[in-house]
């Protein structure tokens, strides 16, 4: 007989829920009005808050690209049923978070890239330049600083819309999608 996949594997839990604590810390830890900071003669190495704040955000790219490895090439997600538009719906939400889990560290980059800032990470890791973006063609498409806190607050919003839609389903529906990501079957 074969049984429903009805949770996620446990290396895709843990990787979900790595990235999911990084993002959230990123975003509490995400210095305010850094750029100006950083042109007034700041050096990034001087604040706790952001060296935490860039070393997570590489943590975040690294893992979501971790991730997308994985679902590659991992046994296959749980299939719940549910209304067209709900899989619709939650098909768009999680291509929009993989997006964004990408687009975020990448819009942090470019500003430190195109600005001339240097990357400063625990451990006393830094790169002070990076060329390669700061003479791309993108380094002035944009105020990438910008861009960058406008991505950020957008991925804690998305983000909140995917965990309350997961409190739903868990709540209202009663149909196992939330516990799938929460613990394995007995």
């Amino acid at each position: 007989m074969n049984t429903p996949n009805t949770h996620y594997d446990t290396l895709s839990r843990a990787l979900h829920w790595l990235t999911a604590i990084a993002v959230i810390a990123a975003f509490i830890l995400g210095p305010e009005h850094f750029g100006r900071e950083m042109r007034q003669g700041l050096d990034p190495a001087t604040r706790w808050d952001i060296v935490v704040h860039e070393t997570l955000g590489l943590l975040v790219m690294t893992l979501t690209l971790l991730r997308l490895v994985w679902v590659a090439v991992r046994p296959a997600q749980p299939r719940f049923d549910m209304p067209g538009w709900m899989h619709l719906t939650a098909r768009a939400t999680h291509g929009l978070l993989w997006l964004m889990l990408l687009a975020v560290p990448m819009s942090a980059l470019l500003a430190l890239g195109s600005e001339g800032h240097p990357l400063t990470l625990l451990g006393g890791l830094r790169i002070n330049e990076m060329p390669v973006i700061a003479q791309s063609p993108l380094a002035n498409l944009a105020d990438w600083g910008d861009v960058h806190g406008m991505l950020g607050d957008m991925i804690l919003w998305l983000s909140g819309l995917h965990a309350v839609a997961a409190l739903y389903h868990h709540f209202f529906l009663k149909d196992g999608v939330l516990m799938s990501m929460l613990r394995s079957r007995r």
